[in-house]
């Protein structure tokens, strides 16, 4: 017959290998969802002192091994960014796709997203103007 500490060992390890096993799927990519979350979680915006805030979008694509297929191409930059700041920017986008590839894709979600482009935002500044400050004149295209 087991011990009392015996079981209690026991019970821990059980509950430590269900945990993270969970933790483990948890961090797999399941959804399109998923994709765009694990994507922020790598983001790291150059510093204020480097580039002023701007928003760019990247068009990436994935293999079923959840590894870049071919080349990220940029879409979008602010207008009102200067050279440095686009530069910073596309820096710290590539720095965060290396960060989060091979994107950790379950094998479902390795078949649906082979290939096809995924258009990701990262957007830095602010959506909504601030209330102290003076209203700007909006601008059209």
């Amino acid at each position: 017959m087991a011990r009392r500490g015996d079981r209690l060992l026991f019970a821990a390890a059980v509950l430590l290998l269900g945990t993270t096993s969970a933790t483990a799927e948890d961090a797999r990519v399941n959804t399109i969802q998923d994709v765009f979350q694990h994507l922020r979680t790598c983001w790291k915006p150059p510093a204020p002192s480097k580039a002023r805030p701007l928003d760019i979008t990247v068009v990436v694509s994935f293999n079923r091994s959840g590894n870049i297929l071919g080349h990220p191409r940029i879409t979008y930059e602010s207008a009102e960014a200067s050279d440095n700041d686009r530069l910073q920017y596309r820096i710290a986008v590539m720095e965060a796709l290396q960060r989060c590839t091979p994107m950790p894709f379950t094998d479902a979600m390795a078949g649906a997203a082979a290939g096809r482009p995924f258009a990701i935002q990262f957007r830095n500044r602010k959506t909504s103007p601030d209330k102290t400050s003076p209203p700007t004149q909006e601008r059209r295209a």
